[in-house]
């Protein structure tokens, strides 16, 4: 599954550097803002875990730059809280991470735009809780994470609309994670636990150029 998230990412990709060819910009723009919203979490567990989805927020800095029709640069700073929730034990882990996005960003309009952001990202676990451990528990996720540093890719679309110079945006995106939360060796019990993601933000971007 990890190989065709690949794959795809790939052509998304390709179609960005297809369309970054096209005509620069005579008055290039340039945003900062703060972005805030809600996400829906769980792990890829392999073998699988009984699980709801996680719900928890986001919220950061952004900056995007755009310099030829129809493309632009996007880098992010955020702080999600995502995880998971088990049906079985009503155990639940929250996962704090800081994250890193670098986005590139594709739009379509002139003053209202519809936009799609495509990108790796990498993020960093700096809190980690546990609810409702089962007493005696020894199963392998309910003890603490092993990787804290995380990698993957997101895929979001969006509108943005204009509020004089400045932008309003709310904006859908999956996040797919390459890494893994538990060891993966032959001898582990885990051959796979990925994040995976859905999350919805609402930005205000300030046009500074």
């Amino acid at each position: 599954m990890q190989c065709r998230a690949c794959f795809i990412l790939l052509l998304l990709c390709l179609a960005g550097i297809k369309l970054s060819a096209q005509r620069r910009l005579e008055n290039p723009e340039m945003y900062i803002g703060l972005s805030a919203g809600a996400n829906a979490s769980r792990v890829g567990f392999v073998p699988s875990v009984n699980q709801d989805y996680h719900l928890g927020l986001n919220g950061g800095l952004t900056f995007r730059y755009i310099g030829e029709n129809y493309v632009g640069f996007q880098t992010e700073l955020n702080y999600t809280l995502q995880g998971w929730h088990e049906t079985d034990s009503d155990f639940s882990h929250t996962l704090d991470y800081i994250q890193l996005p670098l986005i590139t960003h594709l739009y379509f309009g002139r003053h209202s735009r519809f936009f799609a952001n495509i990108g790796p990202e990498i993020a960093y676990l700096i809190k980690q809780e546990s609810k409702k451990i089962p007493s005696g528990s020894t199963s392998e996720q309910h003890k603490p994470i092993q990787n804290h540093f995380d990698y993957g890719f997101l895929l979001g679309i969006g509108g943005a609309f204009p509020i004089k110079k400045h932008v309003l945006q709310l904006e859908l995106r999956s996040h797919f994670s390459l890494g893994n939360l538990y060891s993966n060796n032959k001898t582990d019990f885990f051959s796979q636990s990925n994040n995976m993601k859905l999350s919805l933000a609402l930005s205000y971007l300030f046009r500074v150029r």
